[in-house]
């Protein structure tokens, strides 16, 4: 925690200020190209001058939450967009994203019977990672579309020639979905029994009404909470942390501040930043910037990473060994996490470190459908969810949590579910410049089937305790 920490001398803040920049002489992956290194660094000092997008108090607050998840005392939530875009920064798809997650949050706080830390995948997620560096469409190659912070989706010379003033307009997208989502989670929308109510609607329609037994047992809790006379002034706001993936460093370095308090430094631009599995290298920069941070990381971890990898990156980001520090979010597949996941667990247990543990079931699941369109089917993603679980019971470890690529609209972008979108289907209100998310109604089905598993994970851990 934070007060274990010393504070740092003038000499030592100077030399963390200092070893920030140390990632500029490393191998870096995943860079734009930008043509113009003087508009860049003007770019650069107005992001430095800006004011945080967090705070460090902030910080620390996720970093006790994730601390108690990583113990088996809280459950993380994350979920939001694949990539965030401008034009979809709008108050009425910022609100459907927190409506959906703030009702995911409601049903796994009922099923695993402790606090759920809810985090957005958004107010920054708008660099992506790219397999190729360029895209082909008939006779022209162009530059591979980056995330709207870089470059724009259109496939034209000057829509993919990165442009540096993209920063800048991320922070200002940034700030302003920040607004509304304070305004969301603390005036009264969050409110507990509203968000129950909308659960109690979901689980009444007949496509699901195999989850209506558990909004039922929900809704006795509710109202015997209102019998017992509980505070639901005191419910109405909540707690809601951003993440994103820590990729674009010339937006991630300057919003990187020392704290006044502590003269550590804090990554301002999210409370949670995590590192792909395309930018892990245990020698490469972005693994050598965030272990200069105090935020809590992530780190993904894909099917090839080895016990090896992971104590390599356990003793990179966690040489203290300090809970809420590390969360490692598996995206193994589900035909290969039962085989891929309990390694890394048994191996972790000799590391004297206290990861939190969170699977991501959308990214190892991907497919191409017979007419054209990147997907993903709702029965992989229930799979890989199970299998996750299954291999924490199996290892005595906790499953701490998921990450989730999703919306709060009705978009028809992943097979499956109970509403049964087909390939056809996917042709009436596929959205995504990326990868494609869940749907709301699918959205809150995933969450009535993890509480199922936290559930059975609860009584297992009461079993063993008795």
């Amino acid at each position: 925690m934070t007060d274990t920490i010393a504070i740092p001398h003038s000499d030592e803040r100077r030399s963390i200020e200092q070893g920030l920049d140390a990632y500029r002489a490393l191998p870096i992956k995943q860079q734009p190209r930008w043509p113009d290194e003087a508009e860049l660094e003007r770019v650069r000092r107005e992001l430095r001058a800006a004011p945080p997008l967090v705070f460090a108090g902030e910080v620390d607050m996720l970093r006790d939450r994730l601390a108690a998840a990583a113990e088996g005392r809280a459950f993380l939530l994350q979920g939001g967009d694949c990539a965030e875009t401008f034009a979809g920064a709008t108050a009425d798809n910022i609100r459907n994203r927190v409506k959906t997650i703030l009702q995911m949050a409601v049903v796994l706080t009922y099923g695993a019977a402790m606090p759920v830390v809810k985090m957005g995948r958004m107010a920054g997620q708008f660099a992506k990672p790219r397999s190729n560096d360029h895209e082909t469409r008939g006779d022209e190659t162009l530059p591979a579309y980056r995330g709207d912070i870089v470059n724009g989706y259109d496939f034209t010379l000057d829509s993919r020639t990165a442009d540096p003033e993209r920063i800048l307009r991320g922070y200002h997208m940034a700030a302003s979905t920040l607004n509304l989502v304070r305004a969301f989670t603390q005036g009264g929308f969050a409110d507990l029994r509203q968000v129950h109510s909308w659960n109690k609607g979901f689980a009444e329609n007949p496509l699901f009404a195999r989850y209506e037994a558990l909004a039922a047992e929900i809704d006795r809790a509710v109202r015997f909470m209102e019998a017992a006379g509980a505070n639901f002034d005191e419910l109405k706001g909540v707690e809601f942390f951003t993440g994103h993936e820590g990729l674009l460093m010339d937006y991630e370095r300057p919003l990187t501040r020392i704290d006044s308090r502590t003269g550590l430094a804090y990554n301002t631009s999210s409370h949670f930043q995590w590192i792909g599995e395309r930018t892990r290298d245990i020698d490469g920069a972005h693994v050598d910037f965030f272990s200069r941070v105090r935020n809590p990381i992530g780190v993904k971890l894909g099917p090839s990473t080895t016990p090896a990898d992971m104590e390599a990156l356990v003793d990179k980001l966690d040489p203290h060994r300090e809970p809420g520090r590390l969360t490692f979010i598996t995206r193994m597949g589900a035909g290969r996490i039962r085989d891929a996941l309990p390694p890394l667990l048994e191996a972790s247990k000799s590391l004297e470190s206290t990861p939190l543990w969170v699977t991501d079931p959308m990214h190892g699941n991907g497919i191409t459908t017979q007419n054209g369109y990147k997907s993903r089917r709702f029965d992989d993603v229930v799979d890989e969810v199970r299998g996750f679980f299954a291999a924490h019971r199996a290892a005595g470890t906790f499953p701490g949590g998921i990450h989730v690529e999703l919306t709060g609209d009705d978009v028809t972008e992943c097979l499956g579910g109970s509403e049964d979108i087909d390939e056809l289907g996917l042709e009436s209100r596929y959205e995504s410049l990326c990868d494609p998310r869940l749907n709301h109604m699918q959205s809150l089905e995933l969450a009535f089937l993890v509480a199922e598993e936290l559930r059975d994970a609860g009584r297992s851990r009461d079993r063993a305790a008795s």
